[in-house]
């Protein structure tokens, strides 16, 4: 894998060796709390799919949304059940500080469930995100739902990064990384004209 861009050689080695289980992995363990490069993992294994096709790029996805997923849902039994005493008092052991988790729960207060849906986007609430939620008692169901779109979300757009822009990461991630906001509101409203084009296609057999 020496010809892959210089910005995901470091975990190279670890898809190299687990192929989808190290997306699913680091995806899974970062998402509540722990210190892992899920996201790198993720792109890298698109990447992969598309220089070297060692990987299948829907497998990889796959991996990624269900570490996501369940991750998060690990998060939220963590916050739900122990509350935030508990999430305080072991923290710590893995970078969940208090004025860390104050920030995101200030966040997380003035904009409720949309937090769930683009908070994998930005840096910090994606690893507290779940542990937080439920900690504030927000209902089960509903998080699970915004997770899951979230998760769909930021799989698609940085899934689609590391498989269109493999040869180019090193220039490319930078600026996306920058221009974030732009990025998710790029891949709402690609979304919405693809449901509102399948309503309108289904409307029109319909009538037929």
């Amino acid at each position: 894998m020496q010809h892959l861009p210089h910005v995901i050689q470091p975990i190279a080695p670890y898809l190299d060796r687990y192929g989808y289980l190290a997306v699913f992995g680091g995806v899974m363990l970062e998402d509540f709390g722990v210190p892992s490069p899920g996201e790198t993992l993720m792109i890298a294994g698109a990447a992969v799919s598309a220089l070297s096709g060692r990987l299948f790029i829907w497998w990889v996805l796959l991996a990624a949304f269900l570490g996501a997923v369940i991750g998060d849902n690990i998060g939220f039994a963590i916050g739900h059940f122990g509350g935030r005493a508990l999430v305080l008092r072991y923290g710590r052991y893995v970078f969940i500080t208090e004025k860390r988790l104050q920030k995101a729960e200030s966040f997380f207060d003035r904009h409720g469930g949309k937090v769930v849906l683009v908070a994998r986007f930005v840096e910090g609430l994606r690893q507290l995100n779940g542990i937080i939620a439920g900690a504030a008692g927000m209902r089960w169901r509903s998080f699970l739902l915004y997770n899951m779109a979230g998760a769909a979300l930021w799989v698609g757009v940085w899934g689609s990064v590391g498989y269109f822009f493999g040869d180019h990461l090193d220039r490319v991630l930078p600026l996306v990384e920058r221009y974030t906001l732009y990025v998710i509101a790029a891949a709402l409203l690609l979304l919405a004209a693809g449901v509102a084009y399948t309503f309108y296609r289904k409307k029109k057999e319909g009538g037929a």
